[in-house]
Formats: structure tokens, C-alpha cells, sequence
């Protein structure tokens, strides 16, 4: 009659939902007792995963089918579930070594393929904008994790080699055109705050190869800013600036003295990092 009773309550235990709390007490108990395999193997194979996990594979999958995701609405919820997920603080979160790196730079590689093929099919058109800006928001998404997961510093060095997008950038209508900078801003406003630390050629490539597209934009992304807080930007722009050496500071604090004069607030203010640069180069040398 024990038997019974302990096959009874197993049977039973198999067949409703638990909660956290008593999953916890489960694997406790099953840690310690022993019961016949043939009544407890379904409860252990909703306790623990026989083989491999895969949680970082799946993980990616997640991430590649919210990429491709067409309702915006669902793809905000769903990202904001997987950044919960993916975060070095959620008590989901076991793996330090967190997310494969090749898989979100695949990821990274098809996101920006597609941006290309989008400018080079309709770059004035509105449904490209809107296809464009889906992609802008992938990537820029898939940029934080990598930087959560500090592995963003290669991101830099192929942001600043897109050069097809850069020559399709001069000849886009700036009401398209101005979602790349979005992609610039995430950019310079990690490298600003320290959160890339790649070497200085690379830095200065990548500031070199956007600079001035954000400077052509900068007016587009204060009236479309979709979250974009532009004095965060324009002080991690000028921060970002002052990382390089004094005269890669100065050939670019020039150009944007230019185009400050001309455009006014249509351009980034970065007059706090010029003085800086300025101080720096001339009034502490003397």
C-alpha cells in the first residue's frame, strides 16, 4: 500500500503545473531519495535537459527570429524579454561566458547585408525607409548585447569598413539616409562613455568614415529621434573625439567648426570637447 501511495503522489506531481519554490524542493528531494525509474523519468525530464543544452545556439535562434520579426510592436516586447534573459544580473543567466560570439556576428554580417541591398534597391523610397529602419534597430539592438557582453570592439572595425553604405549614404535622400547615423550614434556614444575600448586606428577610422554623414544627419536625428537622447550624443561625440591623438582631433574639431558655422544647430554642438582639444593643444603647450 506505500508503494501505491508514492506512485500515486509521483503520478500526481507529474501531471500539474509547479511552481519555482516547489521545482527547487523537487530537485532536493530527488537528490536525495531514489524511486523506480519507470515511475520518476517524466518528472526528471521536466526537471533537467538530458544532453547538451545548446542554451547559447537557441539563444541565437531567438535573436535571428526576432531579427526577421514584421510586427514592431511584438519584436520591442520580445527584445525586451531576451535582454532580460541575455542580462549579467538575471537569475536566468548561468553561462558567464554568455551568447557565442560568431553567432551574433553572423547575425551582425545578414542585418547589415540587407541594409546594403535595401539602399541599393529603392534608397529614397518609404518602404525602403521602413525596412531600412527595422534593420537600423537590429543592429543597433544586436550592438548592445555585444557590448553587454564585451565582445562589441570588432563591431567597430567593421562599421568603419562599410564602405558601399558610405557612398550610398551621399546619394540617399536624407529622409533615409539619416537611419545610418543611427547606427554612428550607438557607436560613438559607447566609445565616449568607454564601453568600446578598441585601439586608436580603429577609433579614428571609424569616426574618419561617419563624421560627416553625422554631421549631414544630425538635424534629421533631432526631429526623428526615436529615443536618441541628442545631448547624450553630442557629449559622447565630442568624448569619443578626444580619445584620438591631437592631430587626428584637430583635422576632425576643424571640419565640424565648419559646419557648425554654416548649419547651427542642424549640427552637433561639440563646442565643450573643442576647448578641451584646444586647451590641450595649444594654451597648456605654451
Amino acid at each position: 500500500m506505500f508503494d501505491k501511495g508514492v506512485v500515486s503522489c509521483l503520478n500526481y506531481i507529474e501531471a500539474v503545473p509547479w511552481s519555482e519554490s516547489e521545482e527547487e524542493k523537487l530537485k532536493n528531494l530527488f537528490a536525495r531519495c531514489t524511486f523506480d525509474e519507470s515511475v520518476t523519468q517524466d518528472i526528471l525530464a521536466r526537471l533537467q535537459l538530458e544532453g547538451p543544452s545548446g542554451s547559447e545556439d537557441l539563444a541565437a535562434q531567438l535573436i535571428q527570429s526576432i531579427a526577421g520579426g514584421t510586427n514592431g510592436i511584438a519584436r520591442k516586447e520580445l527584445q525586451s524579454l531576451v535582454n532580460g534573459l541575455l542580462s549579467k544580473s538575471s537569475v536566468y543567466q548561468k553561462d558567464p561566458a554568455g551568447l557565442n560570439k560568431e553567432s551574433l556576428y553572423s547575425i551582425c554580417h545578414s542585418c547589415l547585408n540587407s541594409l546594403v541591398e535595401l539602399f541599393e534597391e529603392a534608397p529614397d523610397s518609404t518602404p525602403s525607409h521602413c525596412a531600412a529602419a527595422k534593420q537600423v534597430e537590429n543592429i543597433n539592438w544586436l550592438l548592445e548585447i555585444l557590448i553587454d557582453k564585451q565582445m562589441a570592439e570588432d563591431f567597430v572595425c567593421l562599421w568603419a569598413n562599410q564602405k558601399k553604405l558610405i557612398r550610398m549614404h551621399q546619394k540617399a535622400s536624407p529622409m533615409v539616409r539619416y537611419e545610418l547615423s543611427r547606427i554612428s550614434a550607438c557607436v560613438f556614444i559607447a566609445l565616449g562613455k568607454g564601453e568600446l575600448r578598441c585601439p586608436g586606428d580603429v577609433r579614428f577610422a571609424v569616426l574618419e568614415a561617419w563624421f560627416g554623414p553625422m554631421m549631414l544627419d544630425f538635424g534629421w536625428l533631432q526631429r526623428c529621434s526615436k529615443g536618441l537622447d541628442i545631448r547624450v550624443l553630442e557629449e559622447g561625440l565630442g568624448l569619443a573625439l578626444l580619445t584620438l591623438s591631437l592631430k587626428q582631433q584637430q583635422r576632425l574639431f576643424v571640419e565640424w567648426f565648419r559646419c557648425f558655422g554654416g548649419k547651427g544647430t542642424e549640427c552637433p554642438n561639440l563646442s565643450k570637447a573643442f576647448q578641451v582639444w584646444w586647451r590641450r593643444s595649444f594654451v597648456r603647450r605654451s
